[in-house]
């Protein structure tokens, strides 16, 4: 990222960023491997226990998790109110872009294949495009695009609007 002088305080963000903030809510492996689950419809503790392989300690302790923290809602059954469904709340599916772009990651850089199924378009079932940063007003920014900037200097904002 270009530099203009200014750096991250990381010292003095390490306890309020939002980057730890949201690997804390997140976990490990086995919470994006949840969240990958529930993506593909998966909702019952067993479908989640058996698909993934997952012990069922450790995948109460995610799905607990991942509920504490409004990425999963957990709700009983509307067809049997002895079952509990967990569902992706709004949080949960705004993580979608973030889920995509660490698998193209590891597609690229871990594995060096494409991961199987492929994820598509569903109008046209042709491959999604690589997920990009993208400026406001739709140009892709590579890493010397980018600097860092105290909210008072970003153009069009105010303080309040970037605290939102």
């Amino acid at each position: 990222m270009g530099h203009n002088g200014l750096r991250e305080p990381l010292r003095q963000l390490a306890a309020s960023c939002s980057l730890p903030a949201a690997l804390e809510a997140m976990g490990e492996r086995w919470s994006f491997l949840i969240l990958r689950g529930s993506f593909n419809g998966l909702c019952h503790f067993e479908e989640f226990q058996s698909e993934l392989g997952i012990a069922r300690n450790i995948l109460a302790n995610r799905l607990a998790r991942l509920v504490d923290h409004g990425i999963l809602a957990r709700q009983t059954c509307d067809d049997d109110r002895r079952k509990v469904e967990y569902r992706l709340t709004e949080k949960g599916f705004a993580l979608l872009p973030t889920m995509v772009a660490l698998r193209q990651w590891g597609e690229r850089w871990e594995t060096g294949m494409p991961a199987t199924p492929v994820l598509v378009d569903a109008r046209d079932h042709r491959r999604i495009a690589p997920v990009q940063v993208m400026s406001h007003d739709g140009r892709i920014l590579g890493k010397h695009d980018l600097l860092w900037s105290l909210p008072e200097n970003v153009v069009g904002e105010t303080v309040e609007q970037a605290a939102e």
